[in-house]
């Protein structure tokens, strides 16, 4: 199964085209050392399209899971079930006003796309990257996907952020004193996707798109406690992103390389807000 290729042909992992085993530079796109050793079918074999919705569902609710354990008598139930205590979304990093302006806890922004504020919050948002998670592979690659889904909901929590502590509060569209989840990041996805169907033309996605970006904005304004401008700053953050990382282009090594960039700063984001956080609570270590 996990046998060497040494000799023969195989396709290239960035544009998909026929190469050497041995060759040292893809003829069609570029890509250097495109057999990654004779070991490139081998790791074609594993599907990175649900390799990145694996690893995203599993990390959410791993981080879920850890916020209700770190005060299991805080869990609230109203509103939705086995809500986490907030000081414990706090610990983790939740985002918004309150952490960033008044604790300082800038990174928060790229923590809060990994937390949950209830169990039909994440099942929701694990939903929705089944979904387009596949999709956002397919068509820019799992590197730009991942770049996308870390970058835009880190837009979209710098929105909401900002609206709560420079606008005045409206109704539905007031920022967050306190905000968590992975749809604003799932918005990044909707904006990238939408762009995408307009370079190419592709009327059906685009159409699906719309449907599901009016779908997001009715729950956004008929449920409490939506974060609208983080879904309004996910949705624009990845649109522009999908400007700047063209996915008409074949993949690239530094794609991978920014990909794996954007994971470790989300990484070391939750680590600092664990680290800071336990400051204020230490009973929770």
């Amino acid at each position: 199964m996990f046998e060497r290729q040494r000799t023969g042909s195989l396709l290239c992992p960035s544009c998909r085209q026929l190469v050497g085993v041995n060759d040292p530079e893809c003829f069609h796109c570029g890509r250097r050392n495109p057999g990654m050793w004779g070991y490139a079918g081998v790791l074609r074999g594993f599907d990175q399209e649900h390799v990145f919705v694996t690893l995203v569902t599993w990390a959410c609710a791993a981080l879920f899971l850890s916020s209700l354990a770190m005060n299991v008598s805080g869990i609230r139930f109203g509103g939705d079930l086995f809500r986490p205590a907030l000081e414990s979304l706090f610990v983790l990093g939740a985002s918004g006003e309150v952490p960033v302006f008044r604790f300082g806890r800038w990174w928060t922004v790229l923590s809060a796309s990994w937390l949950h504020g209830g169990l039909v919050h994440i099942v929701f948002n694990m939903l929705w990257l089944r979904d387009l998670g596949p999709v956002m592979s397919r068509v820019f690659g799992t590197g730009r996907a991942i770049v996308v889904w870390v970058l835009a909901g880190a837009s979209g929590f710098l929105a909401s952020t900002l609206a709560a502590r420079f606008l005045p509060d409206i109704p539905f569209l007031g920022g967050a004193g306190f905000t968590v989840g992975a749809s604003a990041s799932v918005f990044g996805f909707f904006g990238a996707l939408q762009h995408y169907g307009e370079l190419t033309g592709n009327s059906m996605l685009k159409q699906t798109i719309r449907a599901w970006l009016i779908v997001g904005v009715i729950i956004g304004f008929l449920l409490p406690g939506i974060d609208n401008w983080a879904h309004a700053g996910g949705y624009v953050g990845g649109y522009v992103l999908a400007r700047l990382l063209d996915p008409r282009l074949p993949s690239r090594p530094w794609h991978a390389a920014a990909a794996g960039l954007a994971l470790a700063a989300s990484l070391a984001a939750l680590l600092a807000s664990i680290f800071t956080g336990l400051q204020y609570f230490p009973d929770r270590g």
